[in-house]
């Protein structure tokens, strides 16, 4: 967009800030890129012209393939390369003929949304022959094929490499044959590789998350979902249930707790080879309470410590259940909660999940199967159980969000890659580190990988672990300790409050969670606070224990953010509505004095006009650390608590931060909790909206997304569904651009295109609105295509978290509450606390690899606080790839280009965050 251009209103310091934004955006760009320069890009693009790629997928499908087949066939013609796409994988390499074939840009057309491979794959004998190899050079000389785009697991990559250091010797071979002549040998004389890992195991050495792992983890949790209600009954116990069930109030509104029908447990056999990550990642995103994995085999007598510890669940679960009919009793119409939440709730779970890897072993190397571990607790403890194996359900389904812009930046970073490659240049993997796409040494990659199998193998599995890399070691060391913790029998003299503000996010709950049991095994006072800082002014805190937050861990929306009122009803029909995540509608049925709790909104309040009442609260309860777990009000919120410790010596107290909101716009991190769970909705719906139009006449979506101001939440969505346009604020546009995108769009629908889609953020222009833009659509597409007009809305705060917003609050919990322990352990003197450092209020937050604690003050000057975002954000980059892949000629100056980087031990136990 034109930067001296803006909407009425907008000017002024608001122009100067984005244009900073949008500044250090490109100087990022530059800097990152800066091997090549701007006119090194632009020459690099040229380059392209006369050279031909071929792409394949190999060995076993993995969701997210078709996007980066899209990407590679995409970026290559863009760049003025030929792209060829070779069906069935090296088989139809060996085989040639109609196996390969051209590719245009309408050949990748409406795929990015559908599982496996469209172009297929095969597992193929005849090339791991040099007959076969020999053939398959052959087919690739014929059509001037010298960059091969590999998408596969290590072997097929392994077959690639391979390949590559045959070539010179293949052509030789082949001109001696008389098949090719002398100039043809010398002009190919060079086969450049690059791979892309395709493969739901996430095995892969060197790379933070392969295509197809998150969309895999999507699978395994809706199975692991479904699976648990069948074993419970949503319910208040005591009198009045019958009531409450048939109001529809369920479990949340006065005693969330689940009583399940039978003691049951499952075990869930998951695929991933000889690899535990699947299995533990779905360990730690659903609570199970046993895991097996290959890396860590049970210790000898593991039966007898599996059975004590469901047994223990069990015998909780039986002595307390007439406990809780006693403490729980209707009084003078209405429920009593007693005097905690520990006396309204379940204490245990009647329901037992073990997570078992596919290839779990035991110390001596001997198989575990899902049957022998059924048949023990069946025997052991008489519990009713049942063993679902998952199997290829894995496999398949859409892919998420994450898979199909992670196989969009390999897709492009690859043909980058080939681009740049030399005959010295070594044969390269695609890989994510962080949030930025690298290069890594293939065969270093691969040897790494083989190290693994061999330390397993030989018996040295803590070394095992730490060769899968530090992202595998964190997610294991995070899972022992949850599944370790306990009650602290020795208590310390710290108090804290856990809060949730702003608006519900999924993976609040998580978080919520993780922190109280991380705060009493830590031996803390924890609290709870209802209805964010209004609530904490209110004095709507409560002392929770270990079992108050016992399945919250799947749970959406936001469970603190409730108000707890009691109100009189006549004897009357309500019908209540709500759109906000967590909360359902539901009818009310109730005689006349009957007193029940509605639920309400988290709070938006900020504490700067109850400043007296939330320093007398915390005064009150002798809180010494308050975990603050939402939004931009959130990091807002305890920036004015840190201001205002000068006049209150109350607030000299360790705070904390954990960004929790769909918009992404918090500073000090990367990525909010929730925000994933939001992009995938959006993302479903957009899928749904297109699929909507099948069969119809040419047509146009003009679809809006929440986000406030900030725009991540549109670009990222666009980029996963292969949008056409996303208009966000920081990226700003004027009536020369929309004229430009509409002819864009008119052209394209000319071809054999039916549908195109245009994403608009809520807040990105106050004067092109929705209806305008349905309007400027309509009008100049007439005759071409029509028009229609969807505004997600609260849809996008909905649903039960993904596995990585589940796993991301966990984490961001645990280490939150660690992080506070030891701050507050360093500014306890005489018998008080008293932190007024910068650093004893901060956010936490993932910033590229690593988890960070980032000063609240410092980050001051970082924000943004009239449009309520950070002054710079590292995804505005991801929309030239978002404008190249909806096929606008646009400058690539501003591309970041991938470094090439080790690996080694030394590079596999470097923090790479989550």
């Amino acid at each position: 967009g034109d930067l001296t251009r803006r909407r009425g209103g907008a000017q002024g310091a608001g122009r100067d800030r984005r244009q900073r934004r949008l500044g250090a955006a490109e100087r990022d760009s530059g800097r990152v890129g800066g091997r090549h320069g701007h006119r090194g890009l632009e020459k690099l693009r040229m380059s392209g012209a006369g050279k031909a790629i071929g792409v394949l997928t190999s060995g076993g499908d993995a969701q997210g393939m078709n996007a980066a087949v899209r990407a590679v066939t995409r970026m290559g013609i863009y760049v003025g390369a030929k792209v060829f796409l070779i069906y069935e994988g090296y088989e139809g390499l060996v085989e040639g003929g109609e196996n390969i074939k051209p590719a245009n840009w309408l050949s990748v057309s409406n795929i990015i949304q559908l599982g496996g491979t469209v172009i297929g794959s095969a597992r193929c004998k005849a090339f791991t022959t040099r007959e076969g190899r020999l053939a398959a050079a052959y087919n690739l000389v014929q059509r001037g094929i010298t960059n091969l785009c590999v998408i596969g697991g290590d072997g097929s990559l392994t077959g690639a490499n391979i390949f590559r250091s045959e070539w010179g010797s293949l052509l030789e071979e082949l001109l001696k044959e008389g098949k090719i002549s002398e100039s043809t040998a010398q002009t190919y004389s060079h086969l450049n590789i690059a791979g892309l890992v395709g493969s739901i195991d996430n095995d892969f050495c060197g790379t933070d998350m392969t295509i197809g792992t998150d969309s895999a983890l999507h699978r395994i949790m809706e199975v692991i979902d479904a699976i648990t209600t069948t074993a419970q009954r949503g319910g208040a116990v005591g009198g009045p249930d019958s009531q409450l069930s048939s109001a529809g109030l369920g479990t949340d509104a006065i005693c969330p707790f689940r009583v399940h029908s039978h003691q049951r447990t499952f075990v869930l056999e998951v695929m991933g080879r000889h690899c535990g990550y699947l299995a533990l990642v779905s360990a730690l995103a659903s609570g199970a309470d046993w895991l097996f994995i290959p890396e860590a085999p049970p210790e000898d007598g593991w039966e007898n410590f599996m059975c004590e510890r469901l047994g223990e669940v069990s015998a909780k679960v039986s002595s307390q259940r007439a406990g809780v009919l006693e403490q729980c009793h209707w009084d003078g119409g209405r429920l009593s909660a007693g005097a905690s939440l520990t006396q309204t709730r379940s204490r245990g779970s009647r329901l037992n999940i073990i997570i078992i890897a596919e290839g779990a072993i035991d110390r001596h190397g001997q198989p575990i199967s899902s049957r022998y571990v059924k048949d023990l607790v069946v025997q052991r403890l008489g519990f009713d159980t049942r063993v679902t194996v998952l199997g290829h359900v894995q496999r398949g389904g859409t892919p998420s969000a994450f898979d199909r812009v992670l196989s969009s930046k390999m897709g492009m970073e690859a043909v980058m890659a080939l681009l740049e490659a030399t005959p010295d240049t070594p044969a390269c993997v695609v890989s994510l580190s962080g949030n930025q796409s690298v290069r890594l040494p293939l065969m270093e990659c691969v040897q790494m990988t083989k190290e693994v199998q061999k330390a397993m193998d030989e018996k040295r599995f803590d070394e095992a672990i730490q060769l899968r890399g530090r992202n595998f070691e964190n997610n294991w060391n995070i899972y022992k300790l949850l599944a370790h913790q306990k009650i602290s029998k020795e208590k310390t003299n710290f108090s804290l409050a856990i809060l949730n503000v702003g608006a519900p996010a999924a993976g609040m709950n998580a978080a919520v969670r993780s922190a109280v049991r991380s705060g009493i095994s830590q031996g803390h006072t924890v609290y709870v606070v209802h209805d964010g800082f209004e609530g904490l002014a209110k004095g709507q805190v409560q002392e929770v224990g270990w079992h108050d937050v016992a399945g919250w861990l799947g749970r959406g929306g936001s469970m603190l953010g409730t108000k707890s009122n009691h109100t009189a009803m006549s004897p009357a029909r309500f019908l209540l509505r709500s759109d906000m995540a967590g909360c359902v509608s539901f009818q009310l049925a109730f005689c006349a004095d009957t007193h029940i709790h509605l639920i309400y909104l988290p709070g938006r309040t900020l504490p700067k006009g109850l400043m007296e009442k939330i320093v007398e609260n915390l005064r009150t309860y002798n809180i010494h650390a308050l975990l603050v777990i939402g939004g931009f009000e959130a990091y807002e919120g305890v920036l004015q608590l840190v201001e205002a410790r000068g006049r209150y010596e109350e607030l000299c107290i360790v705070m904390c931060v954990v960004p929790a909101t769909i918009s992404n716009n918090v500073p000090g991190t990367d990525f909010s909790l929730g925000s994933d769970t939001a992009v995938n909705a959006a993302m479903e719906s957009c899928d749904r909206i297109k699929q909507s139009a099948s069969g119809t006449k040419r047509r146009v979506f003009i679809v809006e997304t929440m986000g406030g101001y900030c725009g991540y939440l549109a670009t990222v969505t666009g980029i996963a569904v292969g949008a056409d346009a996303a208009y966000v604020f920081e990226d700003p546009f004027n009536i020369q651009d929309l004229k430009a995108n509409v002819e864009h769009m008119t052209e394209k629908m000319k071809t054999d295109i039916q549908r195109g889609l245009v994403l608009r953020n809520e807040k990105s222009h106050e004067h092109y609105t929705t209806e305008f833009l349905y309007n400027l659509y309509s009008s100049e597409g007439k005759g071409v295509f029509d028009c229609r007009t969807n505004v997600l809305g609260h849809l996008q705060q909905g649903g039960a978290p993904t596995p990585f917003d589940r796993n991301y609050g966990t984490k961001l919990g645990v280490k939150a509450i660690l992080w506070m322990s030891e701050k507050l352990r360093a500014v306890y003197r005489k018998g008080r606390v008293f932190a007024n450092d910068a650093d004893s209020a901060c956010v936490i937050g993932l910033q590229k690899k690593a988890v960070a604690f980032s000063p609240v003050t410092e980050l001051k000057k970082d924000t943004d606080f009239e449009h309520r975002m950070p002054l710079e954000q590292w995804w505005l980059n991801l929309r030239l790839m978002l404008k190249m892949l909806a096929h606008y000629r646009i400058s690539m100056a501003d591309y970041v280009s991938g470094e090439l980087e080790h690996v080694t031990r030394r590079t596999l136990s470097i923090e790479k965050g989550f």
